[in-house]
């Protein structure tokens, strides 16, 4: 879809449909008032007949509205005025998207985005409408033979500001929004995608395509470049699969020559059975789903190269399939990692740390300014948190700070979750350096322990997006996070105003 920005009074917009705001009960926004005043008070006879009352949600479509250029206007109920934030705004362009698009109008003025949000500037809105726009237009109908296809679909929206001295500060924000979604977009393509069809080598060949359209360096290492490398920890878990694992590195150099890099890496399991420690059958299928920190790294790499960002970022993907077999890691099986420390394998499922746990290791060779990990890695985070939040954990105060702040920013929230040593004591082995899992207790955090141990020799952070990375049920499917907490960390950190 085609986005443009543009500032003027909403009566003389030429388009084909023009969205305004209305406040529960029946008070128009702003530029809904000088709609209806160019109407001679069309809008509000309608509103105070009973057509609509603003509940968040509604809708109310007019046509031939008189003293309006436009062949329709739309309304959108915001709910109360005293109640409208963040959310309220997203879910009103989501509402906003979705109409548009079954109603015959090829392009929209949208002005809602003139809406004051708390604590939110007009950047914001721009960066968020272009997100939720995309969020609601997505589509993944790749395998189905006969695909929904809409009559007459939204091709254009037209983002009002309220002052022309806004157009460059909002046409910038619409760029790195559309460079967000295009990201998101591409960790849902490839979360969706059936384990058949996205296995290891499949990821990456999607890496070597974002070498040839975005310019990113990438390398891939094969099964004899991990043996060589000693990542016994990583190939312990591919044992039980015909598929070949891959470790995929990618490279965006935007940064001075010399500069440390930001380091990310995405547990890339592409299909996980549990290995011997099986899975129960119920929802195994969302396992295909295991490789959700792998997309948002390639996502992320993805809409950094489109904003040509002013720093270096290295995206580290180790990517497997957990199988059962006949040569399959077995419960107390003991593997030595890269950093030659050894690990009693007690749970074949808890297998994500123990290909995270060599990537770690790896990424010392990049003398990185931080390494940032992102894992569907735990259940027990979605019991924690459910699926609003991801669990983040930290070695380093000051970076999980800049996270946090990121994820507020982006909407895409995340959570500190502690990382005392008091944890660690679960981890102990009577046999091996340690244990891959500390027991049903504070299951999340032992996870981020056993990383940990991994991650002492730069600033290290860990997102546990298990609860926030897909959804379950009717509206089954990837969401792309954590794209936009790691892509506005990342603009963040390269000095660019996101907030």
């Amino acid at each position: 879809m085609e986005f443009s920005i543009k500032s003027g009074s909403p009566e003389k917009q030429r388009t084909a449909c023009v969205v305004v705001g209305v406040f529960e009960p029946r008070k128009l926004s702003v530029p809904g008032e000088i709609l209806n005043s160019a109407s001679d008070n069309y809008i509000s006879d309608l509103l105070r007949r009973g057509d609509m009352e603003g509940k968040s949600g509604t809708t109310l479509l007019l046509h031939n509205v008189p003293g309006t250029l436009s062949d329709r206007v739309l309304l959108i109920g915001l709910g109360k005025e005293k109640d409208f934030r963040e959310k309220e705004f997203r879910d009103s362009i989501a509402t906003t998207v979705r109409v548009l698009n079954e109603t015959g109008a090829f392009d929209a003025t949208l002005t809602l985005t003139e809406l004051p949000v708390k604590k939110r500037d007009m950047s914001w809105r721009i960066r968020q409408t272009a997100l939720m726009a995309f969020e609601a237009l997505y589509r993944f109908d790749r395998f189905k033979s006969k695909k929904d296809e809409v009559r007459r679909p939204l091709r254009k929206l037209t983002l009002s500001v309220e002052s022309r001295t806004d157009l460059s500060a909002a046409e910038k924000a619409l760029s790195q929004g559309m460079a967000i979604a295009a990201g998101m977009n591409l960790a849902k393509d490839l979360g969706n995608l059936p384990g058949n069809v996205c296995t290891p080598t499949y990821l990456a060949g999607q890496a070597l395509e974002l070498r040839k359209q975005n310019g990113l360096k990438v390398e891939v290492l094969e099964r004899a470049d991990m043996e060589k490398l000693g990542m016994g920890s990583l190939l312990s878990v591919t044992r039980g699969s015909h598929q070949p694992p891959k470790f995929i590195v990618l490279s965006h150099n935007g940064g001075k020559k010399g500069d440390k890099p930001v380091v990310l890496v995405g547990k890339g399991v592409t299909f996980d059975s549990g290995g011997i420690s099986l899975k129960p059958g119920p929802e195994m299928d969302e396992m295909k789903y295991d490789m959700s920190g792998a997309a948002s790294v390639l996502g992320t790499m993805k809409a950094i190269s489109e904003l040509a960002l002013p720093s270096n970022v290295i995206g580290l993907i180790p990517t497997v399939e957990n199988m059962p077999g006949g040569n399959a890691s077995r419960p107390g099986d003991i593997v030595t990692s890269m950093s030659g420390q050894t690990i009693e394998i007690l749970n074949t499922d808890a297998e994500g740390r123990l290909i995270l746990c060599d990537a770690l290791t790896y990424a010392e060779r990049f003398e990185p300014a931080c390494v940032i990990d992102i894992a569907t890695l735990t259940g027990a985070c979605v019991i924690a948190l459910g699926h609003v939040a991801s669990g983040m954990f930290a070695n380093d105060d000051g970076l999980a700070r800049d996270l946090l702040n990121a994820g507020q920013n982006a909407y895409d929230r995340a959570w500190r979750l502690p990382l005392w040593d008091d944890y660690q004591e679960q981890l102990k082995s009577p046999f091996a350096d340690m244990a891959n899992i500390g027991g049903r207790a504070a299951g999340t955090i032992t996870a981020a322990c056993f990383l940990s141990r991994f991650a002492k020799k730069y600033d290290w952070a860990h997102l546990d997006v298990a609860g926030t990375a897909w959804k379950s049920g009717e509206k089954k499917g990837s969401t792309g996070r954590p794209v936009p907490l790691l892509t506005h960390f990342l603009l963040a950190r390269s000095g660019v105003q996101v907030e």
